[in-house]
């Protein structure tokens, strides 16, 4: 089977395919997007040539459109809502990220009023919820906890369970934007056995993260705003992603029409894999193991090495053929921590400075673009300020929830409404004769 080059008609592109086995032609469009590379639209060519695509992890394959996050991988370039990335960090918040993400447009005074308040409003948790946390073990993983308490969630707010219903839909993206952090919070507490921590309305959304997280019954507690703030940005740099593992995840659950809870928490148990969400517990454990700046070299060899197991996490990335824009973002959060908690002299950070100026000396990481991902220094920062790592990954899933709350709401917003099915390509047996009990050797 070939394909020639794309011919250009008065009034669109296209490319034909020829199936040399009964010389079949078929021509499928060429469809372009506002920015980024033109797609093949095949979503005939099983019912005019009995032919599927073969695209294993999805890496050449378009499964929606969507006008929400733009990535140009070769450039390093991430936008939301045609926003640069480095921009929001700076100039603006995640509530105002979480607003653009839902409804298109930067909120304007009123409306950011608005919707903070109604974050606020539904911070709190059904008491009979917190019960359910004495049902996990002490020392359950707060994502297992995180996947358990937001799937039952479905079971307390049956007034905002009908996707059908565009007011009901609303209710329900408010209320898991609000509870994640209370639910994440508490997942915490539970681990340490120290009594769980109400919302504070008159704090920030990062603010009252941090105090639900840190503070105890006997003791006052003020955010520290350079840690509110940190915290804030690693929110915004973590909201939405484009059709990543959990994204295309929630999208699947939800085009199957399930509740909105339900599609989140998928969502978090596909975050919870150690090659998505849970990278920067593993650039942790690495910079442990190297230990000592002398020992880059060493480790640099063997990440080189073909027949060695090693490999340098936090560099390289799925899409970034270029340096993350995030991750330069979070070097410089990770100064601005580490000298405000006067630990600049962090022998972590400093070896994670060392390991990135050698590699990206090295020609082999500079020919196959391997650079620093957002997951490179974001562990760094995250135990500075005293998290474990355990909750590393639940960090990642607070603000990816808005990101899916954006991309679920994009999906049904869809003209037409199609359950998600991929095909196969199938290698198993053909059809053979059934071999009765008695019979079999």
């Amino acid at each position: 089977m070939t394909a020639s080059d794309k011919t250009k008609s008065a009034n669109k592109n296209t490319i034909t395919i020829i199936n040399n086995k009964n010389n079949q032609r078929h021509e499928l469009d060429i469809l372009s997007g506002t920015v980024g590379p033109d797609v093949i639209d095949v979503r005939k060519l099983y019912h005019d040539l009995n032919l599927f695509t073969y695209d294993p992890g999805y890496t050449s394959t378009a499964s929606c459109d969507s006008a929400i996050t733009y990535i140009d991988g070769e450039k390093g370039i991430l936008m939301h809502r045609g926003y640069l990335i480095e921009e929001l960090a700076s100039e603006s918040d995640f509530m105002d990220v979480s607003y653009m993400l839902l409804f298109g447009e930067l909120p304007n005074a009123r409306q950011q009023k608005r919707f903070n308040t109604e974050i606020k409003m539904q911070s709190l948790v059904d008491e009979q919820l917190m019960r359910f946390y004495n049902g996990f073990r002490r020392d359950a993983h707060p994502m297992a906890i995180m996947v358990g308490v937001v799937g039952a969630l479905s079971a307390f707010y049956h007034d905002s369970l009908d996707i059908s219903d565009p007011k009901q839909r609303h209710l329900a993206t408010i209320r898991l934007i609000a509870k994640m952090p209370t639910i994440a919070a508490m997942a915490y507490k539970y681990a340490i056995g120290q009594p769980f921590v109400y919302p504070d309305n008159s704090l920030s959304y990062t603010g009252n993260f941090l105090k639900m997280m840190f503070s105890v019954p006997a003791e006052d507690y003020i955010p520290n705003p350079v840690l509110e703030r940190a915290i804030d940005c690693l929110f915004v740099l973590h909201a939405d992603h484009e059709q990543n593992a959990s994204t295309s995840t929630v999208r699947l659950a939800g085009s199957s029409q399930a509740n909105p809870f339900a599609c989140i928490a998928a969502g978090i148990a596909s975050l919870w894999g150690p090659a998505h969400g849970g990278a920067n517990e593993a650039v942790l454990n690495m910079l442990k193991v190297i230990g000592d700046k002398e020992r880059i070299p060493e480790f640099i060899a063997k990440a080189k090495d073909r027949n060695d197991p090693f490999r340098l996490m936090g560099f390289g990335h799925r899409v970034y053929k270029n340096y993350d824009p995030r991750a330069k973002v979070l070097k410089e959060s990770a100064h601005a921590v580490l000298k405000e908690l006067g630990v600049e002299d962090q022998p972590l950070f400093e070896l994670a400075l060392e390991l990135e100026r050698i590699a990206l000396e090295d020609e082999y990481f500079i020919k196959k673009k391997l650079f620093p991902n957002v997951d490179f220094y974001s562990g760094i920062i995250l135990q500075a300020m005293g998290f474990p790592s355990s909750m590393f990954t639940v960090m990642f899933a607070i603000p990816r929830t808005a990101g899916w709350l954006s991309q679920w709401h994009e999906m049904l917003g869809e003209s037409v409404q199609k359950i998600g099915r991929p095909r196969q390509r199938y290698t198993g047996k053909d059809h053979r004769k059934f071999v009765p009990k008695d019979k079999r050797v």
